[in-house]
């Protein structure tokens, strides 16, 4: 009976790849597990001083960053972040969030970390997009990892426009006083680990690192996606 349920569900409600289009079997989930590999995986985890955790170097004082897929334009990585940020493809941020609580796990940090912080968006683009795509990420490494999530301790206090196509400098102006921290007895001794989804410049992390260095926290940085130069 359940078998026969479960095929009448995929009649009525077909399960295909977001990349490619195929059948999805029952053990896949948004992408098959071809188009899972054509993710292009940056191996960070593995690497100490790796490309990302340099960008922070002289800047802010972190224990360790990564980012688990490098961003490549009119990629499929990209066509996947444009869903969950904009068509509100959640279960996308979700499935690649757990994709990044696998690669996590074979780091040879994890266990520092105490609990994860999404980074936040404005409330009117909260309302706009209906969630915070950085807090569905969180959501899928929390559940791999078994990290609790920490919500409502970093929040926007000022509504700034997309980033996208700023220069580093003008990134640092523009987000250096829009995050406020809350709560910040709750963080003193304790190692966070950041959430986003793109790095470029860095900016957005470093402010966000910033306040919670100033609350008494370690920080280390892990994003979905690496837009290297």
């Amino acid at each position: 009976m359940k078998n026969l349920l479960s095929s009448l569900l995929d009649l009525f409600y077909p399960h295909t790849c977001d990349g490619c289009g195929t059948d999805l079997t029952r053990t896949e989930k948004v992408l098959c597990i071809r188009c899972l590999r054509r993710l292009p995986l940056t191996g960070y985890q593995h690497l100490p001083g790796n490309p990302v955790e340099k960008i922070f170097w002289g800047r802010v004082n972190i224990r360790h960053a990564m980012s688990a897929y490098y961003y490549r334009k009119s990629s499929l990585l990209q066509q996947l972040i444009y869903q969950f940020k904009y068509d509100r493809r959640e279960d996308i941020a979700t499935h690649l969030g757990q994709q990044m609580g696998n690669i996590l796990l074979q780091s040879g940090w994890l266990y520092e970390i105490n609990s994860i912080i999404p980074v936040p968006i404005h409330p009117t683009k909260l309302q706009q997009r209906g969630y915070n795509q950085a807090m569905l990420l969180a959501n899928g490494v929390a559940a791999i990892t078994g990290k609790p999530v920490m919500e409502e301790i970093l929040f926007r206090n000022n509504y700034s426009p997309s980033q996208t196509n700023k220069g580093r400098l003008l990134r640092w102006q523009n987000v250096s006083n829009v995050f406020s921290i809350r709560q910040t007895d709750q963080l003193k001794d304790q190692h966070v680990l950041l959430i986003d989804d793109v790095l470029t410049t860095g900016a957005t992390l470093e402010a966000c690192s910033s306040l919670l260095l100033g609350a008494g926290a370690a920080v280390s940085i892990y994003t979905l996606a690496f837009a290297h130069h």
